[in-house]
């Protein structure tokens, strides 16, 4: 085990993670703490400003495209062109960061690879050492993993995915790194702790330092980010505009100022992509606390229509009028192994769905399981050329479409649904694991804050179900009791329950399942 690294004003906790010591070095934790000195408070200031503006919208205020900026949407202007191993993203995969997932994820044929440390990972302190010391070992070439349970041998291709690097978002923090005893912020740890050890091995490889930037709403958010980088950069004594960052358009705000975030980060900036779980939450969090804007059945909510199909497409127009990629969605299904049937079924619907996302214009796509890669793939061989910077949709979106709710049943199976999801993955992430197949579909972070502000939703404005009942306390407590003796005595899930609950029941809307969770895990 590591001893505490003891700088003058920062401290980190051991780790029991064996390369904890390289990972956590002096000088990689020198840049955490320059980045918490001169950021913190920025950071902090900007999440008050979120909840203002719910405040506003709470009063009646709609979301929209800013006045202030109108100029910045007017102009013409593009951001920097992205580097060679960018051009091509036809095919994105998404997982955590523990050695077998990394492997097996840059071997899987997709263009990219994103190392999740945010949605996909219980920020426990030894995943996240682990994570950091696995990706670090990929850069010197010596990442590799013997299972014990099988026996096999994984190690890193000839030909892997570029990889690309989530931290965690703004909001979080990350405990058992401190300055003067306050923790630092877990997306400046995240950032910082990878920039340092592997960006000049992955310039050197031909790649870079690339990120994908999570939960942004605004503008400023994205100003504050291009201002870390620029000191990260500075200290790293890279050029301007190394890093390159692609940002998810993930929260209704930010569906508002996709120009202006675009123009903030115009130096690092290659691309945007649809986080579109993390957005039906975000407009369920934002835009559905009145009882004149209750949501259907998650199912329901698809790509196809309402504001889901009027954010893609503004989104395409945005970035193709700017330079940038347009990164389409994620996809959740995983195969389902023993129903030759129910395979071909699923498999189908990521098939719809990715040709609806090439037909529309975007430039690559996103899926979870490494056996949908070719299935994605073949669907994005119908672009001609490596993106599809040069097409422009035919009509580009107003607010009106933006805001425009599905239409569809809430039922009792909806709800008996979102409960489910939202204990088992609640309980899995208190055990340390962040992306979990269940029934047949891989739920992150994102996917359980669905569950719960819908099921938030219905319950505190009374929404009516298709058969004409009332969503109200009594049946929301029949159901969940039901479902929670269903789901039996597995590792973490009483926990797991009682936190839901109290979320769902709870007066005011909790910004984030995993404040109050990762509170927990720190109570252990």
């Amino acid at each position: 085990m590591s001893d505490v690294i003891d700088l003058p004003r920062v401290a980190a906790e051991p780790s029991g993670v064996r390369a904890a010591g390289e990972v956590l070095s002096t000088d990689a934790l020198e840049l955490v703490l320059e980045l918490h000195e001169r950021f913190d408070q920025r950071r902090l200031a900007l999440l008050d400003k979120r909840l203002e503006r719910q405040q506003r919208f709470d009063s009646g205020e709609l979301p929209d495209f800013r006045e202030d900026t109108q100029d910045i949407r007017d102009a013409s202007w593009t951001v920097s062109p992205a580097p060679a191993d960018l051009q091509d993203r036809r095919v994105e995969i998404t997982g955590p960061t523990n050695a077998k997932m990394v492997i097996n994820a840059l071997n899987s044929g997709a263009k990219v690879f994103m190392a999740d440390f945010e949605d996909a990972t219980s920020p426990m302190w030894d995943e996240l050492v682990q994570g950091q010391a696995n990706l670090r070992g990929y850069w010197l070439g010596r990442l590799d993993f013997s299972d014990p349970a099988s026996g096999k041998n994984y190690s890193v291709g000839d030909d892997p995915a570029v990889l690309i690097v989530r931290p965690r978002g703004l909001h979080l923090p990350e405990d058992h790194v401190t300055v003067d005893g306050q923790p630092v912020s877990g997306a400046f740890f995240d950032f910082a702790i990878y920039v340092w050890h592997n960006a000049r091995r992955a310039l050197s490889a031909g790649s870079g330092p690339y990120f994908y930037l999570p939960k942004l709403e605004s503008m400023e958010e994205a100003e504050l980010w291009s201002d870390a980088i620029a000191l990260a950069e500075a200290r790293l004594r890279l050029e301007r505009g190394t890093i390159k960052v692609t940002i998810l358009i993930e929260t209704l705000p930010a569906a508002f100022e996709m120009d202006e975030i675009l123009y903030a980060l115009r130096q690092n900036i290659v691309g945007l992509n649809c986080g579109r779980w993390d957005y039906i939450f975000s407009f369920i969090k934002r835009f559905g606390r009145s009882a004149e804007r209750l949501t259907p059945d998650r199912s329901a909510m698809t790509m196809d229509r309402a504001f889901l199909a009027a954010y893609s497409l503004r989104l395409i127009a945005t970035c193709h009028r700017r330079g940038a990629h347009a990164m389409g969605g994620m996809s959740a299904f995983i195969p389902v192994k023993g129903d030759e049937e129910a395979n071909k079924a699923a498999m189908d619907k990521v098939r719809q769905d990715k040709l609806r996302e090439v037909g529309n214009g975007h430039d690559g796509t996103w899926v979870a399981h490494p056996a949908l890669v070719a299935v994605a793939l073949e669907a994005f061989e119908a672009m001609p050329e490596a993106n599809q910077l040069s097409k422009t949709p035919q009509h580009i979106p107003g607010r009106d479409e933006m805001l425009e709710l599905h239409s569809g049943p809430r039922t009792e199976a909806g709800a008996r649904e979102n409960i489910r999801i939202g204990v088992q993955y609640l309980a899995a992430w208190l055990g340390g694991r962040g992306a979990v197949p269940l029934y047949n579909l891989m739920e992150d972070a994102a996917t359980a804050e669905i569950s719960r502000a819908q099921l938030w939703q219905w319950l505190h404005f009374g929404a009516e179900l298709g058969d004409g009942r009332t969503f109200d306390r009594e049946l929301f407590d029949r159901l969940f009791d039901e479902e929670r003796e269903l789901l039996g005595d597995v590792p973490d899930i009483d926990e797991a329950a009682d936190l839901f609950r109290d979320m769902v029941v709870s007066d005011e809307f909790v910004e984030f399942l995993t404040l109050p969770a990762y509170e927990r895990l720190g109570e252990r």
